[in-house]
């Protein structure tokens, strides 16, 4: 037994960020979407305007369960949005709405960063949850090609993650630049819809970091150990 310095240095501060962030995230959201906008539009209004001035008329708009579980899903062409985003004219639903429209048009675009990062998406699942057993598992048994392997999975799950972040950063950026070109959102709204999305992305920069801060854990450990 000994003490993981590494877990201290690393992983603790990045997991704090994580908080941090997910904190960010809630209170911006929760404070914007007090505030109705302007055009009345609510944010399932807004995500299928976007997507027919788009051309994406086959992209389905509807609602799902959860609290920020937006998301757009490319296998089946749906923009699902969750209940405080679906129905609700805040400022902060418009925002969620737009950006979520934003992965849409990226993948009828094809868009480069979010193709390699379906791509890599069943691989990052396997990784994320074995990769980092197995190389802790390899360790303690010096079991070498656990070791590898368990590092080879973990470091494609990080890649998954840092792949996420031109993903998010583009699909928002597209999202204000929609709404400000389209007038949904007057020139007052269009600053708390940047800092809902930029509080998301927020996000997804800790979650890259964790990621980041417990693979350089392992290959630490591997180095002491050896």
């Amino acid at each position: 037994m000994y003490f993981d310095v590494y877990y201290l240095i690393f992983v603790i501060p990045a997991l704090i960020f994580s908080l941090y962030a997910q904190f960010k995230v809630k209170s911006a959201f929760n404070k914007y979407s007090r505030i109705r906008n302007t055009s009345g539009m609510t944010g399932a209004d807004v995500a299928r305007a976007i997507l027919d001035r788009s051309g994406l008329h086959g992209v389905m708009v509807e609602g799902v369960a959860g609290d920020l579980t937006d998301h757009y899903d490319p296998r089946t062409r749906v923009v699902r949005l969750s209940q405080s985003v679906y129905g609700s004219n805040s400022i902060a639903a418009l925002g969620v709405a737009a950006h979520e429209t934003g992965h849409a048009i990226q993948h009828s675009e094809g868009y480069g960063p979010l193709v390699l990062r379906s791509t890599l998406v069943p691989v990052a699942r396997i990784g994320s949850s074995l990769g980092f057993p197995l190389a802790i598992l390899g360790l303690a048994f010096s079991f070498s090609f656990l070791v590898n392997a368990g590092i080879i999975l973990f470091a494609l799950a990080v890649a998954f993650y840092i792949i996420t972040l031109p993903v998010e950063l583009n699909a928002s950026r597209r999202a204000i630049r929609t709404l400000e070109d389209t007038g949904i959102l007057n020139y007052n709204e269009i600053d708390p819809a940047k800092k809902v999305l930029r509080a998301a992305a927020m996000t997804y920069v800790a979650s890259a970091a964790v990621a980041v801060a417990n693979l350089l854990r392992l290959l630490l450990l591997l180095r002491r150990r050896r």
